[in-house]
């Protein structure tokens, strides 16, 4: 039976910049069953998503559920919350947690304020295994299920400790799909080798650009163009390179991409439909998914005028 992700990958869909954008995370541990709006339809509280989900709006704060990898069964005993917060921003990012009672507490936060990179004082610092946050939400799209669930529990058995279960990243077609934290940057096509090698490179604070959808950190030609520098110049530390800003509109920007010390580059990148017309996910209509092609990547050098003397 043909999937979505069975197509893209079939034609090999390009994967950079194709990332779920946000500049934080905010991730509350909620077991049982999930639907497709999980916020909505597990078994926390639908106000309590509802109100999740207005106090997260236009602040560059995402909000999803997370689980332990394996069977869910559907009870409804209370149950403390595990919550991580995480900035993903190059040179200030953070990951932090806490274990809540009930998860009303978390409409005290300042959204606006954590969007912008500020936790308040949140939890404590995470000092555990990076976050591996394995998309498995088969009520969104069944590719999530056939291919995230085994992902999620492979990688628990290999014994990584930071292995979850989330309820939506995005690009479904790219299934299973892997969100890494505290960085953010998210994978497509993932299997169990790949994801050991992106989390032990985690752990030394480098990238694997490979199979690399982007840096949520960045709006989706950033991500691509982003990953592009990084491929052209070998640089794999996490904090290295920034977006500093983009012009243009769709289908056609230039994005300033900057390096830590100084270096910049200019990069063409240029929205297009990936062919032939097929569905972005399982059970959808027919569409041209967008894509972010690089086209070219400049690095901007200062010439210093030669100086002029007079006699």
């Amino acid at each position: 039976m043909s999937t979505c992700a069975t197509a893209s990958r079939d034609l090999n869909e390009p994967l950079a910049g194709t990332a779920a954008t946000a500049r934080t995370w905010l991730l509350l541990e909620q077991p049982g069953p999930w639907g497709a709006k999980a916020l909505t339809s597990s078994h926390l509280d639908p106000e309590v998503g509802r109100a999740l989900e207005r106090a997260a709006e236009g602040t560059g704060v995402r909000v999803a559920l997370i689980r332990r990898p394996g069977r869910h069964a559907d009870c409804h005993a209370p149950t403390r919350h595990r919550v991580y917060i995480a900035h993903t921003a190059p040179g200030r990012t953070w990951l932090r947690g806490q274990v809540v009672d009930d998860p009303r507490q978390l409409l005290e936060l300042d959204f606006t304020a954590l969007g912008a990179g500020e936790h308040g004082g949140f939890g404590t610092p995470h000092t555990g295994a990076p976050l591996a946050l394995v998309c498995t939400n088969g009520k969104r799209d069944r590719c999530c299920a056939l291919l995230g669930r085994p992902l999620a529990a492979e990688l628990a058995s290999l014994g990584e400790e930071g292995v979850w279960e989330v309820t939506h990243l995005g690009g479904h077609r790219f299934s299973p799909t892997l969100l890494v934290l505290p960085y953010g940057y998210a994978y497509g096509r993932a299997g169990a080798d790949a994801v050991k090698e992106i989390l032990a490179a985690v752990r030394t604070g480098r990238v694997v650009t490979e199979g690399c959808r982007g840096s949520s950190a960045w709006e989706r030609p950033g991500q691509a163009a982003e990953l592009a520098v990084r491929t052209a110049t070998g640089e794999d530390a996490a904090g290295a390179l920034s977006v500093a800003h983009t012009d243009g509109t769709a289908p056609r920007w230039q994005v300033t991409v900057t390096h830590a010390d100084g270096r910049r580059w200019r990069v063409l990148v240029a929205q297009g439909g990936s062919l032939p017309p097929r569905p972005e996910s399982c059970g959808g209509t027919l569409g041209s998914p967008a894509r972010m092609d690089v086209v070219a990547v400049r690095e901007i050098t200062h010439e210093i005028p030669a100086t002029v003397t007079t006699e």
